[in-house]
């Protein structure tokens, strides 16, 4: 067998009073393909950070072959201190690297390299990062959840350009479709240790069923073991106490045994609270049609959506997939056409930018909207402690801020919020950002038995095909179709996935024109409009916050009957929010529109 080109052993680090990694261990051999999984929190990422040189662990040992090079690629990568993307990207190549690449790689991923990054969004930011840790070509690759923040065509094409490498892999990824193509050998990280197996991970899960399992049994053949020691301490003859201190002290043993043992954390609870029972139709969409400016984002576009239905929708970046999701429960107006919703609808709504969360809030008042220490959960009233726990929060965890959590911890508290709000529609935005693989299993079982109707935007195929009865796709220049089933149907239905979006961009001047000669370059935005283009994106986020916070007074079914003034003044301020929103959301686009025209 080669040697490792990459080999941890031992490594110990504790952050604060946890001890996050127990003796975990890590071989990279040359071309090899390896997932790293684990729960949320249980270290991944310290470990990958450990492997990539970044972090000195507390004990143990790192060794990497002489000459071999390592690429690491950051959940949350910083492109401050780059003029534009190619130089950011460029700034990681070696001598010896084609310097070619950095722009065939930024063109591939939609960036045209001279974008500034101050500008970019969490998807460009990542497409750049990705540029820079492919470009030159190492013998190691670390990869921590590359695919947050792309679109479907920019995971599809990730996931073709990293099986074509020669570089050996370490991912972790929570998107399963990925994994189960690329990996040949799982590392399992669990309670500080890891273990590994020598297939990919389409084989884990059961195998680490089976692990669990195993060890439950011990655990057992354990506790039997204790409690046949402590019979014969208590019963047995006097006369051989004396002779068997050596008995006593393995007693003792066993207790430090148990005592001492990690077990499995809790697995996360999740059950939406269901509404009063929706009409048989839900949604009914006829001819709508949504435009801001000069771009189409929905075009005569028509649906039927009945109760229990679950609805992907599906697109690349930029399509509008959110557009029509807003467009679809009545939250926009359409400029042509008709929405009707169905009686007794009571939604709920997760949206993608967790925009719902006050950051300076503590836990629990988010989880009681600070009304005391109850969360009332299918009609039943429930301490937030209890309920915290059914998300994997410790109970030390209620005051802390919001702003504090992980992003996998904000995307469990954003569920618990949204699952305890009697409903018979899940709006979904996203809903698998930054969540583990076993709450994503989770999730998908209790959408398996909502009684209700489900609207879902997703990235990820495979819970797409675990979750969805039907996909609504874009097609380009605002046209939507419904597929039936889920995202492999879709793809066998039209011969491919999901396309990027065709974006043009605008012709440089000739090398023997003077730049002041075009058009483009002579333009600019006004003064008023530039304003407009910086402080609107917060005014629509303090919008949006003061719609969620009035949604949420008018979901308390008491409000009418204690305030019915406070009643009447937030269901009149709401559609006016609303609307002063959507006309915000296209002033904005129009103008981001034009500043493109502009820099080309």
């Amino acid at each position: 067998m080669a040697p490792p080109l990459l080999l941890l052993q031992d490594i110990d680090l504790t952050l604060g009073d946890t001890a996050l990694l127990d003796g975990a261990e890590l071989s990279v051999a040359e071309h090899e393909r390896l997932c790293l999984v684990g729960r949320n929190g249980s270290g991944k990422s310290t470990l990958l950070k450990v492997a990539a040189g970044l972090i000195e662990p507390d004990r143990g040992t790192r060794f990497l072959q002489p000459g071999a090079t390592v690429r690491y690629l950051p959940q949350e990568p910083d492109l401050t201190g780059h003029p534009t993307t190619l130089a950011y990207v460029e700034a990681g190549l070696g001598p010896g690297d084609d310097r070619h690449r950095a722009r065939y790689l930024l063109e591939q991923l939609g960036l045209g390299g001279d974008e500034a990054p101050g500008r970019l969004s969490g998807g460009e930011t990542r497409r750049a990062a990705l540029a820079r840790a492919l470009a030159p070509s190492p013998d190691i690759l670390l990869l921590d959840e590359p695919t947050n923040h792309l679109d479907l065509p920019a995971i599809e094409w990730l996931e073709a350009e990293l099986a074509g490498l020669r570089s050996a892999l370490v991912v972790i990824s929570h998107d399963r479709r990925l994994l189960q193509r690329l990996s040949k050998a799982t590392a399992w990280l669990d309670r500080g240790t890891t273990r590994r197996l020598e297939h990919g991970f389409a084989e884990f899960e059961t195998w680490r069923d089976e692990v669990l399992a195993q060890e439950e049994l011990d655990r057992h053949k354990l506790d039997r073991r204790i409690v046949m020691e402590e019979d014969w301490l208590r019963y047995g003859v006097t006369a051989r106490r004396k002779r068997n201190q050596g008995r006593l002290a393995r007693l003792q043993d066993l207790r430090r045994q148990r005592r001492e043992h990690r077990k499995v954390e809790g697995q996360v609870k999740l059950a939406a609270t269901e509404g009063q029972t929706s009409g048989t139709l839900v949604i009914e969409a006829k001819n709508v049609s949504k435009a801001f400016g000069e771009a189409r984002i929905v075009a005569d576009f028509s649906t039927r959506i009945l109760r229990g239905d679950r609805i992907g929708i599906v697109g690349p970046n930029g399509a509008g997939k959110t557009t029509l999701l807003n467009l679809l429960t009545g939250m926009l107006a359409p400029d042509a056409g008709t929405v009707r919703l169905g009686a007794n609808l009571a939604a709920a709504t997760l949206d993608q930018q967790r925009r719902s969360l006050d950051p300076q809030r503590s836990l629990a008042d988010t989880l009681t909207d600070g009304r005391g220490d109850t969360v009332v959960v299918d009609g039943t009233p429930r301490h937030v402690m209890s309920y915290m726990k059914d998300f994997l929060f410790k109970p030390e965890q209620a005051k802390t801020p919001v702003g504090t959590l992980s992003g996998g911890e904000r995307g469990r508290l954003v569920l618990a919020t949204v699952l305890a709000r009697p409903s018979n529609l899940l709006v979904l935005d996203e809903p698998t950002n930054d969540l583990d693989l076993e709450t994503l299993d989770l999730l998908q079982e209790m959408l398996a038995d909502f009684a209700g109707t489900v609207l879902l935007v997703s990235h990820d195929r495979d819970f797409l095909d675990r979750v969805a009865t039907s996909v609504i796709a874009s097609e380009g220049d605002g046209s939507w179709v419904d597929y039936a089933g889920g995202y492999s149907d879709l793809v066998a239905q039209r011969g491919h996935g999901v396309e990027a979006k065709a974006t043009a961009r605008a012709p440089k001047p000739a090398a023997d024109k003077p730049r002041g000669s075009s058009s483009a370059a002579r333009a600019r935005l006004s003064f008023k409009e530039s304003h407009a283009l910086k402080t609107l994106p917060g005014r629509m986020e303090e919008t949006t916050a003061e719609i969620a916070r009035l949604q949420a007074k008018l979901h308390d079914p008491d409000l009418y009957r204690k305030d019915r003034s406070a009643f009447d003044a937030a269901s009149a301020r709401l559609p006016a929010l609303q609307a002063e929103l959507a006309a915000m959301e296209e002033e904005w686009l129009t103008l981001e529109l034009k500043r493109e025209e502009i820099e080309g």
